[in-house]
Parts: structure tokens; C-alpha cells; sequence
């Protein structure tokens, strides 16, 4: 996966970086796994507005994505790499023996015609998923489960990975992508590899009219607000606003929101990296 820097040709051209489309390897597609996906614009039921900078966009469809993983034993050839407008990673048309199809993230390296598998007793290659019982000590990971059977949840997004770096009794030790390592059952999977799509994080948008392509509407910094609608608004000139801090009063560094009683930290062997 690589990006691309067009030339300074128009303004919005500039300091555009996108990436490269030269691991996708079809344009169109799935039909019997696309979901149409209903969008609020930010609005309740009554029509107000109540999560900002949301709305407009390029219309777009869902494509149901496999987190379970759950056909054991049963080989899948990948048919091709696609884009999917709904994540950062690129996603896998795979079809198994039996003829079904389904999606998966597709996890960097895997190659059009490779056969993927899942279960206990798999070879711990990329793209397979298997228990993290049954997954080498050290192995990068992505794809994980936090409860079994309820579908991966952790490092889905973008060149994102996590390691699995011991076990003890029924728990697995991860790390994971923010630094924080945690305990999770070993009889949850994972799937083996990083996920593609590495460059992401070097695209540049280059204009604003990106932004509104994906959904986002413009956000107005609280510093040229008036004190009535946010802390850090108000004064003559541009003020410099006072202690950085949210539209409702909360210190937006270094203050701690965890709750200090959450139930998962008992799971936490490591916070993340500050």
C-alpha cells in the first residue's frame, strides 16, 4: 500500500496526499452483502440537532462485514480487495467451499487466490483466525474478540495491530494499538497479521470539500465563541481563552474521565501509554 501527492495543479491539489487504489482489485461490489445505511444528520427523533458536525455526505452503502469468523475448518478463497467507503482498511471478497460469500478485513499482505481458514487446530498464517489458546506467544494480532462469540472488536482500523504477549490460566495478555495491555479469554479469536491499508494515517485531505464528502460539517473553535456558549469565548481581540476545556466545562488535557469503580478495570494489566 502506498500514497499518492498530485501536483499543485488547483489549490485543493496543493498538500493532497490520497492513497494509492493499486491493492484493490475490484470496483463493484457484492450485492448480496450490501445493507442500506440510515443517516440522522446528527438529529434525534424530534429532528433536533444533538451531536454537532454531522450531515450531507456521499451516499453510501454497508457492507456486511464478517467479525465472527465462526466457519470452522472450512477453507475460503480470497476473490478480490475492495474499498469499502464505511472504514479506514480495505476489506476481502472471500468464498468458501460450501459457495457462500462474505467479507472479512483484509490484513496486509493477503493476496487475491490465497486460501484462508478458521478453528482450532489452523496454521497461525496470515489472515487466518484462530483461538487465542491456540495463537504463538508474540504473534501480531488484529481482529480481536473481547467476549466469545460475540464478534471482533479490538484493532479494526487502519495499520492497526495488537500482540499477544502471555497467557495465564483462561486469560490472554494483549497489547494493544493504544499501549494498554489487557486480559481477555483465550477462548476469544483473533485473527492473525496486521490489518491493511498502512498509509492511511499519511492522507491529506488537502480541502475542506473532502471533509464534506465523507459527512463532516465545518467545527467552530470555542475560543472565537461568545461566553454564553462556550468557557473558553468571550474577551476583546483574540484572546487567548483561558484553560483549554470542552463546550460543557470539561479540561480537555490530562484529566481523567475513566471511571475509577468501571468493571473492566480489573481486566487492565497495563494502563495505555500517556
Amino acid at each position: 500500500m502506498a500514497v499518492r501527492k498530485l501536483k499543485p495543479v488547483t489549490p485543493g491539489q496543493r498538500h493532497k496526499i490520497i492513497g494509492a487504489f493499486d491493492t484493490i482489485t475490484k470496483g463493484t461490489p457484492e450485492k448480496s452483502l450490501l445493507a442500506p445505511i440510515k443517516r440522522s444528520g446528527g438529529r434525534n427523533n424530534d429532528g433536533k440537532m444533538t451531536m454537532r458536525h454531522l450531515g450531507g455526505g456521499h451516499k453510501k452503502r454497508y457492507r456486511m462485514i464478517d467479525f465472527l469468523r465462526s466457519k470452522d475448518g472450512m477453507e475460503a478463497t480470497v476473490k478480490s480487495i475492495e474499498y469499502d467507503p464505511n472504514r479506514t482498511a480495505r476489506i476481502a471478497l472471500v468464498v468458501y467451499k460450501d459457495g457462500e460469500k462474505k467479507y472479512i478485513i483484509a490484513p496486509n499482505g493477503l493476496q487475491v487466490g490465497q486460501v484462508i481458514n478458521s478453528g482450532k487446530d489452523v496454521a497461525p498464517e496470515i489472515g487466518n483466525t484462530l483461538f487465542l489458546s491456540d495463537i504463538p506467544l508474540g504473534t501480531i494480532i488484529h481482529n480481536i474478540e473481547l467476549e466469545p462469540g460475540r464478534g471482533a472488536a479490538l484493532a479494526r482500523s487502519a495499520g492497526t495491530y495488537a500482540q499477544l504477549t502471555s497467557r495465564d490460566g483462561k486469560y490472554a495478555i494483549v497489547k494493544l494499538p493504544s499501549g494498554e495491555s489487557r486480559m481477555i479469554l483465550t477462548t476469544c479469536r483473533a485473527t492473525i497479521g496486521t490489518v491493511g491499508n498502512t498509509d492511511h494515517s499519511l492522507e491529506v485531505s488537502g480541502k475542506a470539500g473532502r471533509k464534506r464528502w465523507l459527512g463532516r460539517r465545518p467545527r467552530v473553535r470555542g475560543v472565537v465563541m461568545n461566553p454564553v456558549d462556550h468557557p473558553m469565548g468571550g474577551g476583546e481581540g483574540r484572546s487567548s481563552g483561558g484553560h483549554p476545556r470542552s463546550r460543557n466545562g470539561m479540561p480537555a488535557k490530562g484529566y481523567k474521565t475513566r471511571a475509577k469503580k468501571k468493571a473492566s478495570n480489573k481486566y487492565i494489566v497495563e494502563k495505555r501509554k500517556k
